[in-house]
């Protein structure tokens, strides 16, 4: 589908994170966005690392149930000096990911770099200028609201940008098509041994 079309649908942008996780949707209708929703699923106040990733499940799932979003864009993990915080920010995005395709998603995964520079043209932009472009781009009052809820609204907005044709119907990822063996899996997608 081209983005000149006049076909709605929504993407669902997340921000993986273990103590705080943003989520946002955005409504595309031809070439013009509009925010839906934009949030933030709290996690600090569980005790242990699988019950927040339980907690990401079950609320994502409400989300996409809700909102019924057809595409999902999601922050990809950032190198960090703490292997643990990496490991269980990998966890997150991966529930994540699993969530959606679970519910029939297309999945997309777009580095903070890309992100920042899809938004504001500078790949090196704070977390405040991206919210501040956001705000002027959608036309929308985003004071308030947490930075990881707009980074899900720029990761949504990364995605709408980065795609010139964006498939809502024919790019399924290969598990939603088939649900066949692991074998299958990698036989269909050789790049992901690597």
């Amino acid at each position: 589908m081209s983005l000149t079309e006049n076909k709605t649908y929504r993407i669902l942008g997340v921000d993986p994170g273990t103590v705080k996780m943003g989520y946002a949707l955005l409504e595309i209708n031809g070439s013009q966005m509009k925010s839906v929703d934009i949030g933030v699923i709290f996690l600090d106040a569980l005790s242990d690392h699988p019950t927040r990733l339980l907690k990401i499940l079950e609320r994502l799932q409400s989300i996409i149930i809700t909102y019924k979003p057809t595409i999902m864009a999601v922050e990809a993990p950032f190198y960090a000096k703490n292997v643990q915080s990496m490991l269980k920010l990998g966890r997150a995005q991966g529930v994540a990911i699993a969530v959606g395709m679970d519910k029939g998603l297309d999945i997309f995964e777009y580095s903070p770099r890309k992100i920042k520079q899809s938004v504001t043209g500078n790949g090196n932009a704070s977390k405040e200028q991206v919210a501040f472009l956001l705000q002027s781009q959608l036309k929308v009052d985003l004071a308030g609201q947490l930075l990881d809820a707009t980074d899900a609204l720029a990761v949504a907005v990364c995605h709408f940008y980065q795609n010139g044709k964006i498939s809502t119907s024919t790019k399924k990822t290969p598990v939603k098509k088939s649900k066949a063996t692991w074998e299958k899996f990698l036989a269909d997608n050789p790049d992901r041994l690597k």
